[in-house]
């Protein structure tokens, strides 16, 4: 069993360069697809992507909010399982905080024009695997 769940957690999800996030489609399937890590972590709890607008999680999310997460660590063979619901952040606010150089290359008219879009999501429970072991585990 996990003594503290936000720090093994966090200290997985800093490691990973990798991350999966899995949207649901109009037809009721899951959709998963790889990602850069979060570009801000807030605990276990909050996590935020960067994005085009125009893709289709982007549509899917704003269809249906229920989200979950995966991170993996390969090396030790571990990894961690997310769910919750995804926000689609279209405010300048928002998208200026999280904005960083070089996102210039992926995102034409920078922070306030073009594509550049927020995901947010918040966990709601969790599942952790490690050294053989499934635990699942809620997220206060």
């Amino acid at each position: 069993m996990m003594k503290n769940p936000e720090e093994t957690i966090g200290k997985l999800i800093e490691k990973q360069s990798i991350s999966f996030i899995s949207s649901v489609d109009e037809d009721g399937y899951p959709n998963t697809k790889a990602m850069l890590a979060p570009c801000k972590r807030e605990g276990i709890k909050t996590l935020y992507w960067h994005t085009n607008s125009p893709s289709l999680r982007t549509k899917q999310y704003r269809n249906n909010p229920k989200a979950c997460v995966y991170f993996c660590d390969r090396r030790f063979f571990r990894g961690v399982m997310l769910k919750g619901s995804m926000e689609v952040l279209d405010d300048k606010k928002t998208k200026k905080a999280l904005w960083e150089d070089g996102y210039e290359k992926y995102y034409t008219g920078g922070p306030e024009g073009g594509d550049f879009i927020i995901l947010k999501f918040t966990a709601e429970a969790g599942r952790y695997y490690s050294n053989f072991n499934s635990e699942s585990f809620r997220i206060e």
